[in-house]
């Protein structure tokens, strides 16, 4: 049996933590895509495109794993791709918490089940928007972000 699994999330922008959490669903899983979301009601950093080029370049030697982009309902765009797993990675209890509900919810409406994949502890206290704020403030994030991800984030917020 060959079992797909969905990364979802904003990526705004990708961290080692994430890439982290791809590398290890590309070993467990068949199939791996990461699944970019763009809300057009909102603006980020990156474009939805941005965003998925640069996960296509630090994900390129992953044979088994795709980018891609939706908006929506995951439950829908995981239906249309025929995939019933979600991979979500978890920082700690808050992030639990929260992807809790959403596991739930996604299993309620769509049929979706979740693994959790733990974050490894070198990058738990990673998140985007985090990088952002240390970022506008002139800090150092070296190893917190693939270096051209790093050159992206200083050029658009500096």
């Amino acid at each position: 049996m060959s079992i797909a699994v969905v990364c979802p999330g904003s990526f705004d922008p990708v961290t080692a933590g994430h890439l982290d959490v791809f590398e290890r669903a590309a070993a467990r899983f068949d199939r791996v895509v990461v699944a970019v979301l763009g809300n057009p009601s909102k603006h980020g950093t990156f474009t939805v495109d941005e965003r998925c080029e640069l996960i296509e370049a630090e994900t390129d030697h992953l044979d088994n794993l795709e980018v891609d982009r939706f908006e929506g309902l995951l439950v829908d765009y995981c239906n249309r791709r025929g995939i019933g797993v979600v991979c979500k990675g978890v920082r700690g209890s808050g992030d639990l918490d929260y992807e809790l509900q959403m596991a739930q919810m996604n299993r309620r409406v769509g049929g979706l089940e979740t693994v959790f994949m733990a974050a490894s502890p070198e990058h738990a206290f990673l998140s985007s928007s985090l990088i952002k704020e240390v970022l506008r403030g002139g800090g150092d994030v070296t190893g917190m972000v693939p270096e051209r991800v790093e050159v992206a984030l200083r050029d658009r917020l500096t």
